[in-house]
């Protein structure tokens, strides 16, 4: 059984951490630069269909994270020490005021901004991939979920859908709120959440450690 004041910890570490990896404020302003030149209703579109397929592929890796596991032989302080470097390093990034390569695709945006692609291909890349679940977004999902224990898995998936509703919600309130926020608040609360992320990236390297060590060395030595 689970303890309901546990499981509320969780629930909220979870979303906190997904919320800091994705940072839809940051990633409206990429989202309103790329859909400038769309009606209301393809830009309706991409949103939805981006978030969509964000959040099916966050699932997926949640739901076969341990399947993955036993496939290629890979144990969980492994994950958890993986990772931690990942989440940190795409922490760190947006903690001196950048997004992160790992986490995003620059390139991919300007191609994406440059070229006018339909709602599908802009949808899917980049916006779904790399910019919303991108490495650090699986690799959170897959470390709050690799236990395999079905609570776990369901709080993981449940978090990120919740996520994808608001970030929804900027993403058609888009021009407006990048408009009211200013550059100089995103610059803020990308570096807020670049401080969340390097903490949450730090723990999960000292979880990975901890586990590592009960796993692999013998008791009493």
């Amino acid at each position: 059984m689970h303890d309901f004041t546990t499981l509320t910890t969780l629930a909220v570490t979870v979303f906190m951490g997904f919320f800091a990896m994705m940072n839809p404020i940051a990633n409206t302003a990429v989202f309103v630069g790329m859909t400038a030149s769309k009606s209301p209703q393809k830009t309706r579109a991409i949103a939805f269909k981006a978030l969509f397929c964000a959040f099916c592929i966050v699932a997926a890796f949640s739901l076969l994270g341990k399947g993955i596991f036993s496939l290629f032989g890979i144990t969980l302080p492994a994950l958890r020490l993986a990772g931690g470097i990942l989440v940190f390093l795409v922490g760190y990034h947006m903690l001196q005021g950048n997004q992160s390569k790992i986490h995003t695709s620059q390139q991919a945006t300007k191609v994406a901004i440059q070229n006018e692609e339909d709602e599908g291909d802009i949808a899917i890349s980049p916006l779904a991939l790399p910019i919303l679940a991108g490495p650090g977004t699986l690799a959170t999902a897959m470390n709050y979920s690799a236990s395999g224990d079905i609570t776990h898995i369901f709080i993981t998936i449940g978090a990120f859908a919740i996520l994808c509703g608001i970030t929804f919600v900027c993403f058609l309130t888009g021009p407006k709120l990048v408009e009211k926020i200013g550059e100089g608040g995103i610059s803020i609360i990308t570096r807020l959440m670049g401080l969340i992320l390097t903490v949450i990236g730090m723990q999960m390297l000292i979880q990975g450690v901890h586990d590592a060590i009960q796993l692999y060395v013998p008791v009493g030595s």
